[in-house]
């Protein structure tokens, strides 16, 4: 995957816009960061719900997640973009952005968007009156 990849996957979610955190490009939900691209162009900071997320991610992929000295004790990884894939990245980008989204917008995004059309024993939908 790429950064520009990983972009167009995080633009996805609602409100999402590209950024600057610490002078690397970012994305970010109403003016907050929650993944960017690290220094070394080949890898990305996902934020976490907790630490022991983090060493469970490092330990249970270790190709794919790993951590600096910088990061250790902080509820984030880094995930080799060469390794990251489609699914996966979709997953840390939704929970980051749940991290940093105001309630509301995260309420929003979980509303039911009304109920599925009901079917006829056929198998063709039916309108309701």
């Amino acid at each position: 995957m790429t950064w520009e990849q990983l972009v167009k996957l995080g633009c996805q979610l609602p409100e999402v816009e590209e950024g600057i955190w610490f002078r690397t490009p970012a994305l970010k939900v109403r003016g907050k960061s929650f993944v960017r691209l690290k220094e070394d162009g080949e890898s990305v900071v996902f934020l976490l719900e907790s630490v022991d997320e983090q060493e469970f991610l490092i330990q249970a992929l270790p190709e794919l997640y790993f951590i600096t000295d910088h990061y250790r004790g902080w509820p984030a990884v880094l995930a080799r973009l060469s390794k990251l894939r489609v699914p996966e990245c979709r997953r840390r980008l939704e929970q980051g952005w749940r991290l940093k989204a105001p309630k509301t917008l995260v309420k929003q995004r979980e509303a039911p968007r009304g109920p599925p059309p009901r079917t006829s024993p056929r198998g063709r939908s039916k309108r309701s009156p």
